[in-house]
């Protein structure tokens, strides 16, 4: 399975080998088609078992009871480090799907990745207390300002340890810069 993540992440549907795959498994190219048929069985099966991965390891985790948006961020960005730190061959996978698939997705994938997108939107917004904002602040604008930059700041530190094994990386100096970004935001849309 990783090795087929790591190839379809890398090349895309199209130019994704079997052929590397199975290479970089060790296994058999009969095993691989025995149990999945076709490469696009076996792309529908990552897609599945990838949204498994993010409902189950990381959305499900997220606490809707917290109603401090950027204290919920918080603790969404953390969860999802953790999840990408044990999966990141699915992080990269959903990466390269989510920016354009070149395969067309049975209905019910279609389906379930449209409930997965509205539940993780529905986790994020919904329930917030738009009451700790200023008043001069237009929440809509506010709430995508502090995403965009939480998701640029997850981004910088996934290049910065691009190539590094992540479980020996200290994660401790990073949360801390984290938290200086987050009371940054606090202080400039909060009251």
């Amino acid at each position: 399975m990783n090795a087929a993540l790591v190839e379809f992440a890398a090349n895309g549907y199209e130019r994704a080998s079997t052929n590397q795959i199975i290479k970089n498994a060790g296994i058999g190219k009969g095993m691989l088609f025995y149990y999945l048929g076709s490469k696009k069985e076996l792309y529908h099966y990552l897609v599945e078992y990838s949204l498994d991965v993010i409902e189950n390891e990381y959305m499900s985790f997220i606490n809707m009871a917290e109603t401090d948006f950027i204290k919920r961020l918080r603790q969404a960005t953390h969860l999802k480090m953790k999840c990408f730190v044990e999966n990141p061959g699915v992080f990269n996978f959903l990466g390269t799907f989510f920016l354009g698939s070149d395969i067309d997705l049975p209905e019910k994938l279609q389906k379930r990745y449209a409930n997965l997108t509205q539940r993780g939107y529905d986790i994020m917004y919904a329930n917030i207390d738009t009451s700790l904002f200023r008043e001069d602040v237009d929440v809509e604008k506010a709430f995508k300002l502090i995403q965009w930059a939480l998701d640029g700041y997850q981004n910088e530190i996934i290049a910065r340890l691009q190539g590094e094994k992540m479980t020996d990386v200290d994660f401790e100096p990073y949360w801390e810069e984290f938290y200086g970004y987050l009371d940054v935001l606090k202080k400039s849309f909060y009251k």
